[in-house]
């Protein structure tokens, strides 16, 4: 999955591409043109279809609203790198909570390559990251890091003994 070309923006970069692959059309119709032999315009003349029907494809291509719930920060971030660096805008609505990515996109794009992409590198990230904060942990403040002891729960704690964070 690395290596996906990026594109600009979501409508910018259907523009890109179709601008990318008319580009390409006329590239192909200049040797065409050239062409000395029935062979050299055959192949010209196929792979001007070829980059014709990938045309179409991409001004048919239907955008679909996708909402995305991530977990954490670092997923979002992440996600929301995959989505600009495809071309799609990240966005959400006024009222939605900040860990939900709202997005227009093509299905196929979602599905065959921002999504695998980002679930390979979230696992990535997350288990580096764990592994950072535990080293920081274990160098900077104490370094058994280990579970605490598991013991059977007594039947009442004596008041004021109980500290709630949350």
């Amino acid at each position: 999955m690395l290596g996906i070309a990026s594109r600009i923006g979501l409508y910018e970069g259907l523009v890109t591409d179709e601008q990318r692959l008319i580009e390409k059309l006329r590239k192909i119709e200049v040797l065409f043109s050239r062409a000395a032999s029935d062979g050299e315009r055959v192949a010209a003349k196929e792979a001007a279809s070829r980059v014709q029907q990938r045309l179409d494809a991409v001004r048919d291509s239907e955008l679909i609203e996708f909402k995305f719930t991530l977990p954490d920060e670092w997923a979002k971030a992440l996600f929301i790198a995959l989505l600009r660096r495809n071309g799609v805008h990240p966005y959400r609505y006024s009222g939605q909570r900040r860990n939900t990515v709202m997005a227009r996109a093509q299905k196929e794009l979602v599905n065959a390559e921002i999504w695998p992409e980002f679930q390979e590198l979230h696992k990535t990230l997350h288990s580096y990251l764990g592994d950072v904060t535990r080293r920081i942990i274990a160098t900077a403040i104490h370094g058994d890091s280990s579970e605490p002891e598991v013991r059977m729960k007594p039947r009442e704690l004596p008041p004021g003994s109980s500290f709630d964070l949350g």
